[in-house]
């Protein structure tokens, strides 16, 4: 097998125009993500069981079955409803990025608040404890204790997902978004090189992978720099 490597370095530039649309999936569905996960956590660790009921059959649902089963149910089944054509929902459902962003939401909400529980309940009890001795109400103790402890905890799984995330939205292009895998498919179709172009279109996706494994290893050092390595005195 010869690689035609004037094609890769050809090629490369153009998938690379699809860059922004990867970020912008990735950033925004991140952010809605984490939004939906803490309101997850709060009704799972609200000790109601009509909140946490719910909260757990969403993340039994988004966590049991394939993201592009969930992309593909809600870009191709929520439209056959009436009532969603008729809903304020439908100029951003009707809309393949719209699509695809609440199925990444969705998808990465449920993942990211099993993240945060585990962290708040990584959470050391005599912490608490000590906040309860020095007055603190419970609202005070989730706030000032529970959640700076909890996000640094969470911060390691936190990245493995979002690089996941990262992933995942090379899957958006299923449903005609040109990303950069929606390019590197149309390039394939018309060069019908696809070792080549996959190929070069994994290596861009290790970069990014690399960058954000760097760059979330260095916010977890800041977090964790009033923290005493384990086994020093």
């Amino acid at each position: 097998m010869i690689f035609d490597f004037e094609l890769i370095a050809d090629s490369i530039p153009k998938m690379l125009m699809g860059i922004g649309l990867t970020f912008q999936l990735l950033f925004l569905s991140a952010i809605l993500g984490l939004i939906l996960a803490v309101l997850l956590l709060l009704m799972r660790i609200s000790g109601k069981w009509y909140l946490s009921w719910p909260a757990q059959v969403h993340i039994y649902i988004f966590r049991g079955t394939p993201i592009l089963v969930q992309i593909f149910i809600i870009y191709y089944g929520l439209p056959q409803f009436e009532f969603i054509r008729d809903s304020i929902f439908w100029p951003i459902l009707r809309e393949p990025f719209g699509c695809a962003i609440l199925a990444l939401t969705l998808n990465t909400g449920a993942y990211v608040s099993e993240i945060l529980r585990g962290g708040v309940l990584g959470v050391d009890r005599g912490v608490l404890e000590a906040g309860a001795a020095l007055g603190l109400s419970v609202r005070q103790k989730f706030i000032y204790l529970t959640v700076p402890i909890a996000a640094r905890l969470s911060l390691p799984a936190y990245s493995n997902d979002f690089i996941s995330l990262m992933k995942a939205t090379s899957l958006a292009s299923t449903i005609t978004l040109v990303d950069m895998t929606g390019i590197a498919r149309t390039i394939v179709s018309q060069t019908f090189a696809p070792y080549e172009i996959f190929i070069s279109l994994a290596i861009i996706y290790m970069i990014l992978t690399w960058v954000f494994q760097k760059t979330f290893g260095r916010i977890e050092k800041y977090l964790s720099r009033y923290v005493k390595p384990e086994g020093l005195a």
